[in-house]
């Protein structure tokens, strides 16, 4: 781990020498961090708004999200501790050892999810059943529609009886 940062390191300042080089002008390091970092956030910020504008359409977007977002925190949640470990000495750092805790994490949702998975299944298969056999207790009187020149009446819709929507969405 302690080597995969020093790399990170040259590589950022070699991205440094080169970013002056091209603009011929010497930038100051304030300078620099304000304008790579300010591209790559713009340029991840859309790449974010885009997958998450295709993951909001799916059927369980909030769960996707939560634990998009819940891994982004725990990879560096993991990765703070590492550096940690290394600035105190009380263990090594090494890359294995933030991968097998970000593969814990994985692996425990992965469980949490077939868990909610079979759940939900169940859930609606009694759901159904039960509406299946509400339909199959109507008496045949009150399924037959009534036969007349006039319009039929709409009944009346409450607002709590009303499908909740959310007016932004398209």
């Amino acid at each position: 781990m302690k080597e995969l940062i020093l790399v990170l390191a040259a590589i950022v300042n070699e991205v440094h020498d080169i970013l002056n080089q091209l603009f011929g002008m010497s930038m100051t390091d304030k300078a620099l961090h304000f304008w790579v970092m300010g591209i790559i956030g713009i340029l991840l910020f859309l790449g974010v708004y885009l997958v998450i504008k295709v993951i909001e359409k799916m059927k369980f977007s909030a769960t996707i999200l939560s634990f998009v977002f819940t891994f982004t925190v725990m990879t560096v949640l993991v990765f703070a501790i590492e550096i940690q470990q290394a600035i105190t000495n009380r263990g090594n750092m090494e890359f294995a050892d933030a991968a097998m805790g970000l593969w814990g994490f994985v692996v425990f949702f992965a469980i949490y999810a077939i868990v909610m998975g079979v759940l939900y299944s169940v859930y609606t298969r009694i759901k159904k059943r039960k509406k299946a056999k509400k339909t199959a207790q109507v008496p045949i009187e009150e399924k037959r529609e009534s036969i007349s020149n006039e319009p039929a009446e709409e009944p009346t819709v409450y607002r709590s009886r009303m499908k909740k929507t959310n007016k932004f969405k398209k």
